[in-house]
């Protein structure tokens, strides 16, 4: 492993006995690696932690975001804010938890986000844009910005509530061309806008549905929205699209360079277990269920945890509540520490083999890896010439 990235196994007791088998990375804050996010060759696809990992070369993988597991064309799909690279990929659930990682030389950090994105046509009007790389009109795990409503009980709502799926029949969603694939037949009214790389409009498509040009973007609209891009994007005209992330603060989160991963609740605050379920839609009972689990910790001195708790292995490995967790990254020196996406997704890759047990069917760990949406990998930097 390069100086100052450290691997570590153990089965650990919990307070009733119960073991559960814990797997971590640390990454010492001056280790020559970089830490970030990646993904598949579209954001619509799903790979392995392995792939992943391999693909960019990393020496540590762990699995990333929540994504679209149930959706049958696009489950890839990132669910809440993800940012790749500097590049801003899917809207956050807005006030849920993320892990920031923000480049070379830079402390990694966990807050509470939210995040923005307006499109401005060269005629001087400006719109909202509700999406980032989803299907128009559905908002899985809610969260949204003006107009969302419950699909089951069809009350208004702006908060993020988990495992549920919010609905507007107006809405704007961009798509740059990281979404790798044609983009969604949004009915028979809605528009959709194809951009160049210099953000000129090229064609206007009604129905909307077809393929992102290389370098470029589209923005598909139904209801009001098709209004607006019927009237604000002809062809030849400009549109600029620019994406905000903010703290709780207000503050403007510096996105250039950077990862950032959306996930939650929060785990440790200031040290302590701290857990918001509540401001990320988290019921109780997913709280204090035991499940594999993957989690990241920040130390103080800005030394990055990566850790994955087995589960659903009877007396070999339980798996941990959240609570569990919690108190666990405070044992480990955590001063703030987030969940991630757990459950069958959990896995930990390092130098090229799994190190855990997922908790997918499978004759071996590797089998039994689920293809996920993303992962946060630990890569080598090349050394100076």
């Amino acid at each position: 492993m390069p100086r100052g990235v450290l691997f570590s196994q153990s089965v650990r007791r919990l307070e009733d006995g119960s073991p559960v088998r814990t797997t971590v990375v640390t990454v010492a804050p001056d280790a020559p690696v970089d830490v970030g996010a990646v993904h598949g060759r579209s954001l619509t696809s799903t790979e392995t932690v392995h792939d992943l990992a391999s693909s960019a070369g990393a020496v540590a993988a762990v699995n990333g975001t929540f994504f679209d597991i149930d959706a049958h064309r696009y489950k890839g799909d990132p669910l809440g804010l993800y940012v790749s690279d500097g590049t801003f990929l899917s809207e956050a659930a807005n006030g849920r938890t993320a892990l920031i990682l923000p480049g070379r030389g830079k402390r990694p950090r966990i807050t509470e986000l939210r995040s923005a994105t307006y499109v401005t046509s060269s005629d001087g009007a400006r719109a909202v844009v509700d999406g980032t790389d989803r299907v128009p009109g559905r908002i899985v795990g809610c969260g949204g910005v003006g107009g969302d409503r419950r699909t089951d009980t069809g009350a208004p709502t702006g908060d993020p509530l988990p495992g549920r799926v919010c609905s507007d029949p107006d809405e704007l969603v961009d798509f740059p061309a990281q979404w790798g694939v044609p983009t969604p037949a949004a009915g028979r009214h809605s528009v959709e806008a194809v951009l160049d790389a210099r953000g000129t409009v090229t064609a206007v498509r009604t129905p909307s549905g077809g393929k992102v040009p290389a370098g470029g973007r589209t923005l598909v609209g139904t209801g009001s929205a098709a209004g607006w891009l019927r009237e604000h994007a002809a062809k030849g005209r400009t549109l600029t699209v620019e994406s905000q992330v903010t703290d709780p603060e207000g503050r403007t989160v510096d996105t250039s360079g950077a990862s950032v991963v959306g996930a939650g609740p929060a785990l440790v605050r200031h040290g302590r277990t701290w857990i918001n379920a509540a401001a990320n839609g988290v019921s109780k009972t997913a709280v204090s269920s035991r499940s594999p689990r993957t989690v990241a910790g920040i130390r103080p001195d800005g030394t990055l945890l990566l850790v994955v708790f087995d589960g659903r292995r009877p007396r070999v490995s339980e798996g941990v509540t959240l609570t569990e967790a919690a108190g666990i990254l405070v044992d480990l020196g955590a001063e703030d520490a987030i969940n991630l996406d757990g459950g069958g997704s959990s896995t930990m890759v390092v130098r090229d083999k799994v190190r855990n047990s997922p908790s997918d069917p499978g004759d071996t760990d590797e089998e039994r890896q689920r293809k996920v949406s993303n992962a946060i990998v630990v890569v080598p930097r090349s050394p100076a010439p």
